[in-house]
């Protein structure tokens, strides 16, 4: 019997509407692809068997047969998904209490794809063709039930779903093939908040009331076979949980030091990969760090290996979910990542005439929309929206994008060059840029009144 890694989602900053994507709940549960052949078994993520702490799902094998689905395991508790209960019920051993706990806290496994039927793999089936496969090879049951979606309308689906208490949606390409163990840009999770899954590498020497515990817990992410230091995460903790998870992180004690380029002011306990946490935070800083990370949760149901730094990187997914490239001229991402410090300052005739200020800043074009064109006298304000990062390769760009598509109209090249780096903040950039029209002292502040994106552009004395 073949085993099928899950397809993973990539992060998406903002919800979005479009006629190539179906919109999906994000569930808040445990991964697991289940095969329904002479014996059913239910695997996690990890390939672990899932069956036995879940007996109430063995109704699958009355739902349908010669079929290998994809899912997620959830425990519903007053009308939202209880992960903390769906843990617990995955960490017991004792029949009695896997019993008792089935039926108190009884689990739902929501099927969402299909990826093999009577021997033969549907993998590069179109996703929506898959869907109608799914719906005709199984049934739902008491405990079994399939994914809804909606189409074209992420936006209100979006809302939607945060007002009824859920965590987030997923958005998934119409003609997206089935890419096992890959995180795709096809696939994107959008969330209220920003979380990743992160590998505890190590925990710093507790004080006061946390003498007998941790203070943080150091993290990192793989690029990769080399884990990368992301921060520490010192808040979101419970007493309790810091008891039990000093108990389970001491188990992967060692003497040397696991993880690079950790700031050792304070003594610190390292750890071998084994544990997995869930952290919130609020953005990345400009040096690839969580900004205002908060701990969420332990997750057993998840590899080390997994754990990749394309969580926090978004690898340019709005700037391809936006665009169809079997019809517009835009560049796709393809060109390896370089340093360098290139400018570019496209004329868009768009819908309304405007100016795209890009600069280049690790390995992407960072990209504002500046309406009335950029500034070339000093103390001249001009608004700059941020949008999405561009590849590299949209610095030799022009072309006219076809109607019917994103940013449909003619773009050339109206000024570039090089520029150097002054400040480079989450607030303020200052800038020197040498090009063939604009030269001298550049400033880009953000402009929160007005909006998250928004930022002046003008140009400073020299």
């Amino acid at each position: 019997m073949k085993h099928y890694k899950p397809m993973l989602a990539r992060s998406a900053e903002t919800p979005f509407s479009s006629r190539d994507w179906i919109f999906e709940v994000k569930w808040d549960g445990i991964r697991a692809i289940s095969y329904l052949e002479d014996e059913l078994s239910i695997r996690s993520r990890n390939n672990n068997e899932l069956i036995d702490n879940f007996p109430e799902l063995s109704e699958l094998k009355e739902l349908g047969e010669g079929i290998v689905l994809d899912g997620e395991i959830i425990v519903m508790n007053d009308g939202k998904a209880d992960f903390q209960t769906l843990i617990k019920r995955s960490q017991n051993t004792k029949a009695l209490d896997i019993d008792y706990m089935s039926r108190k806290f009884p689990s739902t496994y929501v099927i969402f794809d299909i990826l093999e039927k009577d021997g033969k793999q549907l993998l590069d089936i179109p996703l929506m063709e898959r869907k109608n496969i799914l719906e005709k090879s199984v049934k739902e049951g008491k405990f079994v039930t399939t994914s809804l979606y909606v189409e074209d309308s992420g936006e209100p689906y979006y809302l939607a779903a945060i007002e009824k208490g859920v965590e987030g949606i997923m958005a998934k390409k119409k003609k997206s093939f089935y890419e096992p163990g890959k995180r795709s840009n096809n696939w994107l999770k959008i969330k209220q908040v920003k979380t990743c899954d992160c590998v505890v590498f190590g925990y710093t020497k507790g004080e006061g009331i946390r003498n007998d515990t941790f203070g943080a817990l150091i993290l990192g992410l793989y690029d990769g076979e080399v884990p990368v230091f992301i921060g520490k995460v010192g808040t979101g903790f419970s007493r309790k949980i810091m008891e039990n998870l000093k108990r389970s992180l001491d188990e992967y004690k060692v003497e040397t030091e696991t993880l690079k380029g950790v700031d050792l002011d304070r003594e610190i306990t390292w750890l071998k990969a084994g544990v997995v946490c869930e952290v919130g935070y609020q953005t990345i800083t400009e040096d690839g760090k969580l900004r205002i990370p908060v701990f969420k949760k332990i997750r057993e149901d998840k590899d080390p290996i997994e754990c990749t730094i394309e969580q926090i990187r978004p690898a340019l997914s709005d700037y391809k979910t936006k665009r169809d490239f079997q019809i517009t001229p835009e560049p796709p991402a393809l060109m390896e990542k370089k340093a360098g410090r290139s400018f570019v300052i496209h004329e868009h005739h768009a819908r309304k005439l405007h100016f795209d200020l890009r600069l280049e800043k690790d390995g992407v074009l960072k990209s504002w929309a500046v309406p009335k064109g950029p500034p070339e006298i000093s103390g001249d304000k001009r608004l700059a929206v941020q949008v999405e990062d561009h590849p590299l390769e949209y610095g030799k760009f022009e072309g006219t994008i076809p109607e019917g598509q994103y940013g449909a109209g003619t773009v050339r090249i109206w000024d570039k060059g090089q520029y150097e780096p002054i400040v480079w903040g989450e607030s303020k950039i200052e800038i020197l840029m040498k090009g063939e029209k604009l030269e001298g002292r550049y400033i880009l502040v953000k402009f929160k009144k007005v909006g998250e994106k928004n930022w002046l552009f003008f140009k400073g004395s020299d």
